[in-house]
């Protein structure tokens, strides 16, 4: 590992993918612990997903969650709308209040999935000036090349994972469609033996996969455009249940994991700026704010489940080594956290 400053300033991260589980599941996650989880991993604005127990598929429950998250939320905030092609005349009504709409075309958490004969439908009905995310697993690959060739709107693939799904990408950017992704650290740092390892504890969607796709994202970076943590968490009793569900808590990992795949040489510090910061801003059009930064202490250090603020209290990387631990944040030239205590009050941070 190359020899590193003692502390590092970045501006600060966005991340455009998280479940903070808040209404109706909040013995997992609320606005509160998942914003607080939010800045001790460096993130000042996170962007959440609609799948919550109730989806977020018309304008009243969207209005609820906004007031819900005003009470509560110490990062900035916006939200993603959801559909399951039934709620087009509620697209109009939520166009100024969201990021984005995401669409779910593979079984997750919620079974919140629609028919594919659906999606170009949709593409036709929500309004150009936000993107569409797609949960789009190998087997939807084909359909969702057809649909963007189709209708050409800004599209964001949420968690690549295999060569399959990059592939897509490349192609469709490589032939000036207007598609970008993401890449969660789990899928960049784990591989199926860590799921045998894992058992329940690396149970997620998509699964984890083999070394040969985990190599083909690092080998194709520069196709992908935002590192989102995919922040998804669950209770041990429920990871430890005989049906655990999918997904890992990630808010307060991605970072440490990012700077020291940089400090060993796999990636640049400019691509992990434009990739948790300059990209995601861009994409969803979140604003950026020059005295909104975040210290890092860049000291070697042990990932531990016990100095978790996510209410989840575990992480699949627990004892693992990594440099870069934040050590400060400043929002908008105010400090909102300081070597592990958020001092920002509930309700200070900004619905976008």
């Amino acid at each position: 590992m190359a020899i590193m400053p003692k502390t590092i300033t970045l501006p600060g991260l966005v991340d455009p993918h998280v479940h903070l589980r808040d209404p109706g599941q909040t013995h997992k996650e609320d606005f509160l612990t998942g914003t607080s989880a939010a800045l001790a991993g460096g993130f000042t604005t996170v962007l959440d997903m609609p799948n919550n127990a109730e989806p977020i598929t018309t304008l009243e429950r969207l209005e609820a969650k906004i007031a819900s998250a005003k009470q509560q939320v110490v990062s900035d905030i916006s939200f993603h709308f959801g559909t399951l092609g039934n709620n087009f005349d509620e697209f109009p009504k939520v166009i100024d209040k969201v990021s984005g709409l995401k669409v779910y075309l593979n079984v997750t958490t919620g079974n919140f999935i629609i028919d594919a004969e659906r999606l170009i439908d949709i593409y036709r009905a929500w309004p150009s000036n936000k993107p569409i995310l797609l949960h789009a697993e190998d087997d939807v690959s084909e359909l969702v090349g057809k649909t963007l060739r189709a209708v050409p709107k800004a599209t964001h693939v949420c968690h690549v994972s295999s060569q399959a799904e990059l592939e897509l990408v490349i192609r469709s950017k490589d032939a000036g469609l207007p598609i970008t992704c993401g890449v969660t650290p789990h899928h960049l740092f784990l591989t199926d033996k860590d799921a045998e390892r894992l058992r329940a504890y690396g149970h997620m969607k998509p699964s984890l996969k083999p070394q040969i796709d985990q190599d083909f994202l690092w080998q194709h970076l520069d196709y992908i455009d935002v590192i989102e943590s995919d922040h998804a968490p669950h209770t041990r009793a429920e990871k430890d249940s005989d049906t655990p569900p999918f997904g890992v808590p990630g808010l307060e990992t991605t970072l440490p994991l990012m700077l020291t795949a940089e400090a060993e040489g796999r990636l640049t510090m400019k691509q992990l700026i434009e990739k948790l910061h300059t990209n995601p801003a861009r994409i969803f059009k979140t604003p950026i704010d020059d005295d909104t930064v975040v210290t890092i202490d860049m000291d070697e250090y042990e990932l531990s489940n016990d100095q978790l603020k996510t209410k989840a209290g575990w992480t699949p990387f627990a004892g693992r080594r990594v440099v870069g631990k934040v050590s400060q944040v400043t929002i908008r030239s105010n400090e909102v956290f300081k070597n592990g205590v958020v001092s920002a009050l509930p309700g200070s941070g900004i619905i976008l």
